[in-house]
């Protein structure tokens, strides 16, 4: 089905997180964050390098001391993915991570300390081009925010966003992008409404503390599907009490489901029932384990039976059909083979490498001739 996106993205000003642009028309880019122990250098730049594979534009990186921000210098000579640096409570850290060739400082300004530290780490990261991103999280609100609230709340999060903001308008600093996270999405999603329309900064989405795998999944889609859906939001981060690389994934089945950026295999799968003629189940499973390494856009269908099998077929790039005693393979909406299911995932996975290749050298020439 070939629908456009009816979403309309909020305007925001473009900064730029080392090459990757965030904000203005730039693509959402999709984050995750290391959970490693960062003095570890071998460790974290694998899973540095893992993220980015799964298709992470950004990687944060959690430098909670001095011994830290060395093993930083180290990881940073071995990767290319622009690094995100995580700085709570001593603002030294950041200007060592500034010094060692850091992309964005990730701060709370509310407990870096007074204003001349938070001072000191804006003027390191006007002079070296760094933007900063403001996290405001509901379990870390000021004092006296929680006394006037009694609990966190949407206007909470607001008001201390325009307190840090407030700091960066005294320095006249406005190379930095927002993040209001809670982990109840109701909370979350009304924040970020309401900022919304009063700043222009690239705003970084994120359910904090979502949950686990499935349940993380689930809550992160609904909460950050309302705002993406609002046209809210510049780039985002998946949390999930999971493996990082499932971060990454997550955020771009969301994009890719919202028609906002497309990377890799788009599968529309039947959930099966007694009318399939193969196992609809056991073929996706071993699919998408196969065909992870795909990057190259594409639509591809996988049909247990003849109800619905011709219609979605017709209108993807590789399209499958159960039948008996054989199965019908569709491509580019035609039918073109017929197949039989102790082959069937062979064969499928060979068809769609030679459609993603053919694919790949198609956008290629047409790079060269623009």
């Amino acid at each position: 089905m070939h629908f456009e996106s009816p979403i309309k993205r909020r305007k925001s000003r473009q900064i730029m997180v080392g090459n990757v642009p965030v904000g203005g028309d730039a693509p959402i880019s999709v984050q995750s964050m290391t959970n490693t122990e960062t003095c570890d250098v071998d460790a974290t730049v694998a899973q540095i390098r893992a993220i980015a594979n799964a298709g992470a534009d950004i990687v944060r990186v959690s430098i909670p001391s001095m011994d830290a921000a060395e093993a930083f210098k180290h990881i940073r000579d071995q990767v290319k993915t622009p690094l995100v640096a995580d700085i709570h409570f001593d603002y030294k850290i950041a200007l060592k991570v500034a010094e060692y060739g850091v992309d964005c400082l990730r701060i709370n300004p509310g407990n870096i300390g007074n204003k001349d530290r938070v001072r000191a780490v804006v003027d390191c990261a006007r002079d070296k081009n760094i933007p900063i991103r403001i996290g405001i999280n509901a379990g870390s609100l000021e004092k006296d925010l929680q006394k006037k609230y009694g609990e966190p709340t949407p206007d909470a999060l607001v008001e201390s966003a325009f307190r840090q903001i407030e700091y960066f308008d005294t320095f006249d600093f406005q190379n930095f992008k927002l993040s209001l996270k809670a982990s109840d999405i109701f909370m979350t999603v009304a924040a970020y409404r309401k900022i919304a329309s009063q700043i222009d900064n690239p705003l970084h989405l994120g359910i904090t503390e979502a949950g686990g795998l499935r349940s993380g999944t689930v809550k992160s889609s609904i909460g950050l599907g309302l705002l993406l859906m609002d046209g809210i939001g510049d780039t985002l981060r998946v949390s999930l009490a999971a493996d990082p690389v499932q971060e990454a994934k997550v955020g771009w089945d969301m994009l890719r489901s919202l028609k906002l950026r497309s990377r890799g295999i788009n599968f529309i799968a039947c959930p099966s029932c007694s009318r399939q003629n193969f196992d609809v189940i056991k073929t996706m499973n071993q699919l998408e384990e196969r065909l992870e390494d795909i990057t190259v856009p594409m639509d591809v269908a996988v049909i247990g039976c003849i109800v619905n099998g011709p219609g979605e077929a017709k209108e993807v790039d590789l399209g499958l059909t159960g039948g008996t005693p054989n199965n019908l393979v569709y491509l580019d909406g035609k039918p073109e083979t017929k197949v039989k299911n102790p082959e069937l995932v062979d064969e499928l996975e060979k068809m769609i490498r030679e459609k993603a290749a053919k694919k790949e050298a198609e956008a290629a020439n047409l790079i060269l001739k623009v």
